[in-house]
């Protein structure tokens, strides 16, 4: 995992909850819970291929 990625998750995490605070200050809950959960999601792909690597080398670590 590089160290790009880690800042690009923490650049998102930080916009998500500056614009779940402005959101949820002028009434739109609902507006802030969908960019909340499209930051998860956006997170979520960005990381989903090192959860795939670590799936395959515990599998390859146990392998009999």
């Amino acid at each position: 995992m590089s160290v790009s990625l880690i800042f690009k998750i923490a650049a998102v995490g930080i916009l998500v909850t500056i614009l779940n605070q402005v959101l949820k200050h002028s009434g739109r809950e609902e507006h802030a819970f969908l960019i909340s959960l499209a930051g998860l999601i956006l997170v979520l792909t960005w990381i989903m291929p090192y959860i795939y690597d670590l799936f395959l080398m515990m599998q390859e670590l146990f392998e009999m």
